[in-house]
Order: C-alpha cells, then structure tokens, then sequence
C-alpha cells in the first residue's frame, strides 16, 4: 500500500496494521525518515516536499514489485509526506513484514535506497529568510548502485 499524503502518520497504528489476521508474519522491519539539519546549514527550519501525482506512486509500485521479485516478503506500506514540514516532522514511512527477518530488513533498505534516487519528489531546504531546491546525493546514488551487484 501507497501513500502520498500531507498529513503526518502514527507509526504504531502502522505496525499493528501489519499484525493484523497475518500469522505467517514472523518478522516487521520498518524505516521512519525525519526532517533533520543536513549539510553545512544550521539555520534551517524545515523543508517543502513536492510530487508529481500519479507518476510517483508508479514509482514506487515499480520499486515495490522490484523488492518482491528479490525476497520472499508478504506485505509493504510506503508512505511519503509532502507539503511543509518541520524540523523533527516524520517525512517517511518503510515497512515490510515476511516469515524471516533477513528478508523484511534487506527489502526495507532496498525500498528506501531505491525511493531516494527513482521517485520523483523534489526538497526545497526552509530557512527563516530563504528557500533553496535540494539536488540528489552521490551518496544516494551509491546506496541504491550496490543493489545492482
């Protein structure tokens, strides 16, 4: 399941949707992302996400299908703020239940590794006198190359 949403989520009430009339579940990994200071910028004060509707969910059903194509994984749920947030706000939500923990961890990253550099969302860094776009990280793309192996 997919979300795009502006408003912000319950991390608990997520997992315990993963429990629910699953008993093949032995293992729940989930990845939540916050808005943080980054780079050399300590005045920030949040960031503005933008999408671009319909292509972004496509996005990442495709990235989805790409995780249960590799691990034997039962359920995933995405979700990704967009909007204003804060400093602290929660931006991101990975999970991934399966029968085994290997599988719902390294599906995890996968979803998050492949989300930072194929869907198509673009950060405005928020300062109390300016804005500035954000470009993708080489780092991002590394992450995501070492799937490739």
């Amino acid at each position: 399941m997919i979300s795009i949403q502006e408003a912000d989520f319950n991390v608990q009430d997520e997992m315990d949707a993963f429990r629910t009339d699953c008993p093949n579940i032995g293992a729940i990994c989930c990845f939540t992302g916050l808005v943080r200071e980054f780079g050399d910028r300590s005045d920030l004060t949040g960031m503005f996400l933008e999408h671009y509707p319909g292509m972004t969910e496509k996005a990442l059903q495709s990235i989805i299908d790409q995780a249960h194509e590799r691990w034997p994984i039962n359920q995933v749920r995405v979700i990704h703020r967009v909007g204003e947030l804060k400093m602290s706000d929660q931006i991101v939500f990975v999970g991934v239940s399966s029968a085994h923990r290997e599988a719902s961890f390294s599906a995890c990253e996968f979803i998050m590794d492949y989300l930072k550099v194929d869907a198509p969302f673009w950060k405005k860094e928020l300062t109390s006198s300016s804005s500035d776009w954000v470009e993708e990280k080489g780092t991002d793309q590394k992450r995501a190359e070492r799937w490739k192996k």
